[in-house]
């Protein structure tokens, strides 16, 4: 889930800043600023997975199936290495924009959303056929919960009510109240009271239309 709100994200960044203005240092740091954050994200995500998730996962297979599930592991952290390096090449190419406001500077930018969107999917799929279906097997729902929490953790609250509406936009009903049910009462609150609120209208300043959440 969380990949395909960062790979929507980064198409939308690719779009979106193609025709901006260059030269506007109010869009451009929205657009800049909205990459960085999604940097981030995935850049956290893929600690909280090395970290956590695959270790939490190795404890929960059978013995016959850890050796295997080792092999996915070493493949997956094979696939986030360059990831995460044209991660951070996003983040210069957005400083560089911020910096001299120049067509060539924003064209660049955009290049880089698009790379690295590309690059999400791509990981994205190999997960998806060898380590997701271990974990909807085997990780028990209260690791899965921890992780979770592992997930937000870093993010002042604003940001993570964002990177919530993120997730949700496009999740199925299903998806959508695994997530909520994961997050802590306190987390649940604040985005019914105020977070949903705050992430329409974060998104409609950002792409000029409402989320479809």
């Amino acid at each position: 889930m969380l990949h395909r709100a960062v790979h929507r994200e980064l198409r939308l960044l690719a779009e979106l800043s193609s025709w901006a203005s260059a030269g506007d240092a109010a869009r451009t740091a929205e657009l800049t600023r909205h990459a960085d954050l999604v940097s981030r994200v995935l850049l956290g995500h893929h600690a909280v997975e090395r970290e956590r998730l695959w270790p939490a996962l190795l404890r929960s297979l059978p013995a016959a199936e850890v050796d295997g599930a080792r092999w996915h592991v070493a493949a997956w952290a094979a696939r986030t290495a360059p990831l995460d390096s044209l991660l951070r090449d996003l983040s210069i190419a957005a400083r560089e924009w911020a910096a001299t406001g120049s067509p060539a500077a924003r064209d660049a930018f955009a290049g880089a959303c698009g790379i690295v969107a590309d690059a999400v999917v791509a990981s994205a799929a190999a997960d998806e056929a060898d380590l997701v279906p271990l974990l909807a097997v085997h990780l028990p729902a209260a690791e899965w919960a921890a992780v979770v929490r592992a997930s937000g953790a870093a993010l002042p609250g604003r940001e993570q009510m964002l990177v919530l509406g993120l997730v949700l936009e496009d999740a199925s009903a299903i998806d959508r109240a695994r997530v909520l049910a994961a997050l802590s009462p306190a987390v649940r609150t604040a985005w019914r009271a105020v977070g949903r609120r705050d992430f329409r209208a974060a998104v409609v300043r950002l792409r000029g239309v409402p989320p479809g959440l």
